[in-house]
């Protein structure tokens, strides 16, 4: 709950939570800005409790394992909490959390964070708006949606040349590089047919 000053009762002030993030990629650059403002060294253990939390959910087992395998290399593993112990937990003496989860149905009380992120995951939930849905219901009053998505050329021009490229020479590369074309054209084509930006606000 609320202190004074909007403090946490627990000691946490700050709470960001990353959405399909696995592999940490957003999540450790919020943790490093985080660690320079607070001008805390993040290889060394935060104080009890920390100041700031970062959690990252993710659906996918495979990717958290990565994450948390960079995230104990990166941070050491006295400020991370990996699944297995306390998943999931908020208050907890590690200031970066992982747990599994789904974007659609979050595991986490009303009003909880601070900011949230979801960097090319979005396009990929079976039910975008309700994930925006369940965004919504654990940020606190004020708090920061981020979205990070693949669009839509809006110049017809750049749009004729952009899908010229997309459907002919991405799956070539994906085929050439990765030995993996059908990967690759799938990107394009859920791209294709995603959102457009104004249709994205609507929801």
């Amino acid at each position: 709950g609320g202190g004074e000053d909007g403090k946490e009762v627990d000691g946490t002030v700050f709470r960001h939570l990353d959405v399909a993030g696995g592999t940490g990629d957003v999540s450790f650059r919020v943790m490093d800005v985080i660690n320079s403002t607070l001008k805390q060294s993040p290889s060394s253990p935060t104080r009890l409790p920390p100041p700031a939390t970062v959690t990252i959910l993710d659906i996918n087992p495979d990717m958290l394992s990565v994450g948390e395998q960079r995230a104990v290399e990166k941070y050491g593993s006295s400020n991370v909490n990996v699944r297995g112990s306390n998943s999931c937990t908020l208050n907890g003496p590690r200031p970066l959390n992982f747990c599994q989860g789904d974007a659609q149905s979050l595991p986490f009380p009303d009003c909880t964070f601070d900011t949230y992120t979801i960097t090319f995951g979005l396009r990929n939930v079976t039910d975008p708006t309700a994930a925006i849905r369940e965004a919504y219901r654990v940020l606190k009053k004020g708090g920061r949606i981020k979205i990070m998505e693949f669009s839509h050329p809006t110049n017809p021009v750049v749009a004729t040349v952009y899908d010229s490229y997309s459907f002919g020479v991405i799956p070539a590369m994906g085929e050439k590089v990765a030995g993996d074309r059908d990967s690759y054209s799938y990107l394009v084509e859920s791209i294709r047919k995603w959102d457009k930006q104004d249709e994205l606000v609507g929801r």
